[in-house]
């Protein structure tokens, strides 16, 4: 009976400790690579504007961030899965997305923008401009469905996993124009050194049914408590500086 007992003592007391890291630590899903957004290092270090501000966020509760690296095609399935307690991956707010979690209050609020090669004929981007044409899009992005409901009877749309792959097709001239969020265009082409790009028309923000609210935080329906500390979070580090410095380091200057 005293060894019987010792032993569900012990499994309590490995539960509890258990738990206890769980407390200590907020497992975040995150897509890389997105520069300036989240990416690695040369030394495979994680590093971005999502990193830097969920680290700043995660430090401000009282939990280490345990960064989860996967895929955007899984990245809802696998906060359903609980592979991870939230997502922070320039996931756009919009209504198809509230159906399926819980997102915080905005954090960034980036437009869209269509990207490239300098000397190109292309001064705007519409039906007729863009007729014939290859666009490159990120599979599952907002700027996919756009583009695919926009101008999908009129040119051809390659799909690709990540945003560095799309940059590697537009440089082997496979692509005509991207069409991405202009933070990450403005990192991966307009600021790179192995080709020149331009800005081709206006950068977008509407319809919202498409660009949505900004970028939020997403978790689990249920899990509101959690959401709401990182709200808190988030306004405790607007207010004190700490995202602007965050924000400064990535883009310039202040949101």
């Amino acid at each position: 009976m005293k060894k019987l007992l010792s032993v569900s003592l012990l499994g309590l007391a490995v539960a509890a400790s258990a738990a206890q890291a769980q407390e200590d630590q907020v497992r975040i899903g995150v897509d890389v690579p997105y520069e300036p957004m989240e990416y690695r290092t040369p030394d495979g270090e994680l590093t971005g504007f999502d990193i830097d501000l969920g680290n700043a966020l995660c430090e401000r509760i009282g939990v280490e961030c345990e960064w989860v690296v996967q895929g955007w095609d899984g990245i809802i399935p696998g906060l359903m899965a609980r592979k991870y307690d939230a997502i922070m991956s320039s996931m756009t707010i919009n209504d198809d997305r509230r159906e399926q979690v819980l997102f915080s209050e905005p954090y960034i609020t980036p437009p869209s923008a269509w990207f490239a090669p300098e000397g190109t004929d292309l001064d705007t981007t519409n039906e007729e401009s863009l007729a014939g044409m290859t666009i490159g899009v990120q599979r599952g992005t907002l700027q996919d469905n756009y583009v695919t409901d926009m101008y999908g009877d009129v040119a051809d749309i390659n799909r690709y996993s990540t945003a560095d792959d799309m940059v590697l097709d537009m440089e082997s001239k496979r692509l005509d124009i991207l069409f991405l969020d202009y933070p990450v265009g403005k990192s991966t082409l307009l600021d790179s050194e192995e080709g020149n790009y331009v800005v081709v028309g206006e950068m977008l923000t509407e319809p919202k049914e498409y660009f949505g609210d900004g970028f939020g935080i997403a978790f689990r329906q249920r899990d509101e408590a959690l959401a709401e500390q990182f709200n808190e979070a988030l306004a405790e580090v607007r207010e004190d500086g700490t995202y602007d410095e965050i924000y400064s380091r990535y883009f310039g200057g202040q949101e």
